[in-house]
């Protein structure tokens, strides 16, 4: 760690014991999931977000300081701010992406359900996101939203707050959003529920750019089957996305536990 991450990081007081047990379990998670972004390479600097609900009648919710690196979060130096935009407690003394909070109070706002925002500027999402016909049904992956996969069109930097009613209108009742000509967002009860479906998400257009730029002709899945696929990974029993959750989380303990802090 850099000397001058350390001087950042010396104001903010480690949370575990001052906050509810409750709100410190979704710290940690929504710590372990900015590492786990840039794990698997799903960062553009500091500039997109990932944010979570913190537990209670307050509507508060949790979001990184505006400077840090995705995999120097952690769980203690997570912003917290209510959905008016107050910052109730910033304990790196960084301050919020504004663009990071017009688009995450919008969605929390909306969505009870939607506990946990994710949002990304990845390489290979942005690249789709610019395709005009979108996330073709052309793997696994894709199939798994069909008919699940909204779309927001691109109004420029996410400053005004007026955009917050389009984009919660195009998201609807969806749990992701692909903002055109900008990136790719989904949300989920939890924070392993959201991820989940960003890591498949990414996967999917990861496979469309690298399909296409092969200059071959792709097999695009019909209506029918993509939708069997879509229903498999709603089973309700389905027991992977715990899993790999888990798993994720023993690969942060074996490498650097730090998000913990």
């Amino acid at each position: 760690m850099s000397a001058q991450l350390k001087e950042v990081l010396s104001h903010a007081r480690r949370l575990e014991g001052r906050v509810s047990e409750a709100e410190w379990r979704v710290r940690v998670d929504l710590a372990a999931c900015y590492r786990l972004c840039a794990q698997f390479r799903m960062t553009d600097l500091i500039y997109t977000h990932i944010s979570a609900r913190v537990p209670g009648p307050e509507h508060h919710f949790l979001i990184n300081p505006y400077g840090l690196l995705f995999d120097e979060i952690t769980a203690s130096s997570l912003v917290k701010v209510d959905i008016d935009g107050n910052i109730l407690e910033d304990p790196a003394a960084q301050g919020m992406n504004p663009a990071g909070f017009v688009i995450h109070s919008a969605i929390h706002k909306a969505r009870a359900d939607a506990r946990c925002v994710i949002h990304t500027h990845s390489g290979a999402g942005v690249a789709v996101s610019a395709q005009a016909d979108g996330l073709l049904m052309i793997t696994q992956h894709a199939m798994r939203f069909h008919g699940r996969l909204a779309y927001h069109d691109y109004e420029g930097v996410a400053l005004d707050l007026d955009e917050q009613a389009r984009l919660q209108a195009h998201l609807g009742d969806k749990h992701a959003l692909i903002l055109r000509n900008h990136g790719l967002l989904t949300c989920g009860e939890t924070v392993a529920d959201a991820f989940d479906r960003m890591y498949y998400l990414e996967r999917a257009c990861q496979a469309q750019i690298g399909a296409l730029a092969g200059g071959a002709r792709v097999l695009v899945a019909p209506d029918a089957v993509a939708e069997k696929v879509a229903r498999q990974f709603e089973r309700p029993d389905r027991p992977a996305q715990a899993k790999h959750w888990e798993a994720c989380l023993r690969l942060l303990d074996r490498t650097d536990p730090s998000y913990k802090h």
